[in-house]
């Protein structure tokens, strides 16, 4: 008797709640991330929203796909901290169709991340304190938004930091999604906000964009984008699937999120590339006891993310027709974690500690020379001090 249940199959029920639950997760605590970032560099409504869909669309197909292909938890996701460097990034010079050409760009660098490997070999040798530092000094105004919230709209930014705080005291998780929920029931109830009457504009529909391209944009966009999604979510994303002894080949995974990323560029969209933080809802033991099992959360996710991209077009307009400074106070609360990791890891090394903050305090102040954004020139002057010191190519940098 007891044997039989022993050999019993593992129930499908754990790993698709599991799922379900990474697909909620990863949608509610940063889509106002991904549309603050696409409208900040020109979108119109129409566009954010297109890019909000098909990104839904786009992840979820991939996800799907791979998972199914190697029978491996491989969950793909969009790029938050790119977004948060778009959302902290002026409009582009010549229209937000500069800003798809330089998504497209991104794509194809990413792409060609997986099919060269001295491509991926190269941006494997960028410091990680240099790339952390970098990322947490993007996300700076961003963590700053919830304070300067409560200044400007009280009412407004004081319940939803109430919920997060209250939700994380009893699991960090749900705290996102609860402030996320909490602030689009502010705005549902605030007179003059909402969401529009028309239930035609809701339904999900694609705006596609000419792609343009210009110097300023690849410098700008196109290039810090690739180095935060390469740093911030693809390396982690393969070191979690390997903490939890998944192995696969991480070229195809490279090239089919970078080709991806290519297809959907030109409907506004930016980056997809494998989850870091929802990984671990798919990949660990939260997903079920058999490992062999757990590609099933993933591909559970990958296909919620198709369903989530249906209603794609209401969670923009939320945000389009929210206050700026609410916005970006939830998309705070949602980065403050990988903004304190970003900062601990940029600053752990006494002997890299001042090229790294002065990466760190060059990108978050939002200079702009030549057309290009700080986030570049922060890089660029942390590689310089970093050369100056004899400590380039050391491997302690980039451990």
């Amino acid at each position: 008797m007891s044997s039989s249940s022993e050999t019993a199959p593992t129930p499908l029920v754990q790993p698709i709640v599991a799922g379900l639950l990474a697909a909620v997760v990863g949608f509610g605590s940063s889509f106002a991330v991904v549309v603050a970032g696409i409208t900040a560099v020109g979108a119109s409504p129409a566009e954010a929203a297109s890019g909000l869909v098909i990104l839904c669309f786009g992840m979820g197909t991939v996800g799907l796909a791979t998972s199914l292909a190697y029978r491996m938890p491989i969950s793909i996701a969009w790029s938050t901290p790119g977004a948060a460097l778009l959302a902290t990034s002026a409009a582009v010079p010549g229209g937000f169709s500069y800003a798809v050409g330089a998504f497209l760009i991104a794509g194809l660098m990413i792409a060609a991340t997986g099919v060269w490997r001295p491509f991926g070999r190269i941006v494997a040798a960028i410091p990680k304190p240099l790339a952390s530092a970098m990322l947490a000094g993007i996300l700076l105004p961003l963590v700053l938004a919830p304070f300067k919230a409560v200044g400007q709209i009280p009412l407004q930014a004081l319940p939803v930091i109430a919920v997060w705080l209250a939700v994380g005291r009893i699991s960090k998780l749900y705290a996102v999604p609860a402030a996320v929920l909490a602030a689009i029931l502010i705005i549902a109830f605030t007179p003059g906000e909402g969401v529009p009457a028309d239930p035609a504009s809701l339904w999900p529909s694609l705006v596609f964009v000419v792609p343009s391209f210009s110097w300023e944009a690849f410098v700008g966009i196109a290039l810090p984008l690739f180095i935060v999604t390469m740093a911030s979510q693809n390396i982690p994303g393969l070191a979690v699937l390997g903490a939890n002894g998944y192995h696969p080949p991480p070229g195809p995974l490279l090239t089919a999120t970078g080709i991806a990323s290519v297809v959907v560029a030109p409907f506004g969209a930016m980056s997809i590339n494998l989850a870091a933080i929802t990984a671990a809802l798919c990949a660990g033991p939260d997903a079920g006891p058999d490992p062999s099992r757990r590609w099933i959360a993933a591909a559970t996710t990958g296909a919620a993310y198709v369903v989530i991209g249906l209603f794609a077009g209401l969670a923009a307009a939320l945000v389009l027709v929210s206050p700026p400074i609410l916005i970006q106070a939830v998309a705070g609360l949602a980065l403050l974690g990988a903004f304190a990791t970003s900062v601990l890891a940029g600053l752990e090394n006494a002997d890299d500690r001042t090229a790294a903050l002065v990466t760190f305090l060059l990108a978050a102040s939002g200079t702009s020379f030549a057309g290009i954004g700080s986030a570049f020139w922060g890089l660029v002057a942390g590689l310089a001090i970093l050369a100056l010191h004899g400590r380039l190519g050391r491997g302690r940098t980039t451990a």
